[in-house]
């Protein structure tokens, strides 16, 4: 039940979907991997939009380059642990929410125990083993995985449900070549915001998800277009779920 202190808190949302709609988000347990830039917006808007817990994991402190997008973290932070800022950020936004932040490096070692006890996961990486294995613990929970990346005005986004669409690897068998891309705020603004849309959409029921579908976002052209994605029979990962 919500407190007639989250009603006040969520009425304008409360007129979308109902006080049934809210109790919804509040059970929600989600894992956001990654604090930075597409961390930074996800968090934010899960945590003011009422998603019970939230557990937000990184291994980095904040650096004087991340204060363009990651904006979790401010001046007053450099030199913190990026779990530690967003904590208290987080915190502070609306404490209402559970808020758990690990200093941790997500690895084949403990993603299971980053993920137990949660009902979807936030792929807020910038890069494509971390991914993979954020795939790998979604499809192993039948939970569902919301992908998210950007390169400069660039972004892209899907939404992956175990069983039911084409997996990370089924969209991507071979991790794109390392390299450190351009980050733009705005762009994380763009893909994060449809990721916790997208979300939100999931917790409720409500709308039409970005199942086998990679939405590309070009901000010099403010255009958005789809790929159609296909569940391969042969993944390496999905084949057989």
């Amino acid at each position: 039940m919500l407190s007639d202190a989250e009603r006040e808190r969520y009425s304008r949302q409360i007129r979308l979907f109902a006080e049934e709609g809210q109790e919804r988000l509040k059970k929600k347990r989600v894992f956001i991997a990654g604090a930075g830039g597409l961390g930074s917006v996800i968090s934010l808007y899960m945590t003011a939009s009422g998603f019970g817990r939230i557990r937000i994991a990184d291994c980095d402190s904040v650096d004087l380059s991340n204060l363009n997008r990651q904006i979790l973290h401010g001046s007053l932070d450099l030199g913190r642990s990026k779990p530690q800022s967003a904590l208290e950020t987080l915190s502070d936004i609306n404490p209402e929410v559970e808020i758990e932040a690990l200093q941790e490096k997500i690895s084949a070692e403990n993603i299971n125990a980053l993920v137990q006890g949660c009902d979807m996961i936030m792929d807020a990486m910038d890069n494509f083993p971390a991914r993979y294995l954020l795939n790998h613990a979604a499809l192993e929970r039948r939970i569902p995985l919301f992908h998210g990346a950007i390169s400069g005005f660039q972004g892209q986004a899907t939404t992956i449900l175990p069983g039911r669409t084409a997996c990370l690897r089924c969209i991507f068998p071979r991790a794109p070549p390392a390299q450190e891309s351009p980050a733009l705020g705005s762009t994380c603004g763009v893909i994060g915001s449809i990721q916790v849309n997208e979300a939100i959409k999931f917790a409720l029921g409500r709308g039409e998800l970005l199942k086998n579908r990679l939405l590309l976002w070009d901000g010099i052209s403010s255009t958005l277009e789809e790929v159609s994605c296909e569940k391969s029979m042969s993944c390496m990962e999905c084949g057989s779920v």
